[in-house]
């Protein structure tokens, strides 16, 4: 069931709830009207609340369990982008580890050869705990997927992936039979809701760390799950509650103001990442480029299919050894050295210092591009690449 609410935006039907969607409205004009109190006399913006309890006699009662209303409007917000129901939480590792929650003793899990550390993490965790079995298949290796849709339980994809930047055939993976009570999740964090939308193509959950695109200053920890399942979101909230996971009133204000922007940020510096990455790739000093809107990428037949943008982050192998990575991450002058990606300020580092990313080339440079100027961020990166 559907409509249009009183206030003009699409509803949908999920699990017997009416949550609001993005459909009556752009995505640019959604990102920016969700979530607001449209009352006579009510804050333009949801104000911050910093309470941890309630007067007694309304459903609020306590924060950890209940919430406050920054968090509400964040979740409305995100719901209707990705077209489900959105839970927060205080970290991306949080929302991620509520839904491994889910899966039970002895389960099959299938996870990226290549995946986030902290994800491989929660599942060994799973593995000594729990009795988890776990399969690490490719990301492009979609005919292992499919297979894996059938038998496993829990279907972790990472797509675009970190810091390869795979992009995974959802379509066909999302689209594929399940194994009765099977959870099939996306992190979409590298993608955002306005790359690419997982519940569309079939999968049960999508999962962004709002710590980056979502919030996108770097001043924050956030994340989000959402589902179409409204049972399923209800066990989410429990498990939130029960493991203390609650994003704190701070955290929900910067992050439902930081995606009121996050049409404007996304397009400008994926408009200067698109152009970076066509450089470096003729750069004499690069040897590799992965960026899935370069033809020469493995997945971009996938990409030019499946995203509606190419996304804001490039890896490149610089010429060398290590060291001659490193000094390029010194010699920069306008990009932070600085982990983390999808804020307004470029960023860069070697992937390959940190613990469990050994495997990757050690001269891996990840640099995620920011909202300066392209001239200012290419003659940085150029003069810090030709001095080595």
């Amino acid at each position: 069931m559907s409509g249009i609410d009183s206030k003009g935006h699409s509803m949908k039907r999920v699990g017997g709830e009416e949550t609001r969607q993005a459909g009556s409205l752009s995505v640019d004009s959604w990102l920016v009207a969700a979530g607001r109190d449209r009352q006579a006399g009510a804050p333009l913006n949801v104000p911050m609340m910093p309470a941890s309890n309630f007067v007694l006699g309304t459903r609020r009662v306590y924060a950890r369990n209940e919430g406050v209303p920054g968090w509400e409007a964040l979740e409305e917000v995100l719901g209707g982008l990705e077209g489900g129901e959105a839970v927060s939480f205080a970290s991306g590792m949080a929302a991620i580890a509520a839904i491994f929650d889910q899966i039970p003793a002895n389960a099959l899990v299938a996870l990226p050869a290549d995946c986030y550390q902290g994800v491989l993490s929660l599942a060994e965790a799973g593995r000594s705990r729990r009795g988890w079995r776990i399969e690490r298949i490719a990301v492009t290796d979609t005919i292992g997927w499919v297979r894996a849709c059938d038998v496993a339980d829990l279907i972790w994809l990472e797509s675009p992936s970190n810091p390869l930047l795979e992009v995974a055939d959802l379509d066909t993976i999302c689209a594929a039979p399940r194994k009765a009570g099977a959870i099939l999740g996306v992190d979409n964090t590298f993608a955002t809701p306005l790359n690419q939308r997982p519940l569309e193509l079939g999968a049960d959950v999508s999962v962004h760390s709002a710590t980056k695109f979502i919030g996108g200053h770097s001043d924050l920890l956030c994340g989000v799950v959402i589902a179409r399942d409204a049972s399923l979101c209800a066990d989410l909230r429990r498990t939130r509650v029960l493991a203390g996971a609650t994003p704190g009133a701070l955290e929900a204000f910067l992050a439902t103001r930081g995606v009121r922007t996050l049409a404007l940020r996304l397009e400008r510096a994926q408009r200067s990442a698109e152009e970076l990455a066509e450089r470096l790739d003729r750069h004499a000093g690069v040897s590799c480029v992965r960026y899935p809107g370069l033809r020469s990428h493995p997945t971009h037949a996938a990409a030019r299919r499946q995203l509606k943008g190419y996304g804001t982050v490039i890896s490149f192998d610089v010429k060398g050894v290590a060291t001659d990575a490193d000094g390029v991450c010194r010699r920069l002058k306008l990009i932070q050295h600085a982990t983390s990606l999808g804020a307004v300020e470029s960023t860069i580092e070697r992937r390959a210092l940190h613990h469990g990313q050994e495997h990757l080339p050690e001269t891996l440079l990840r640099l995620s591009v920011g909202i300066e100027a392209v001239e200012d961020l290419w003659m940085d990166l150029e003069q810090a690449l030709r001095a080595g």
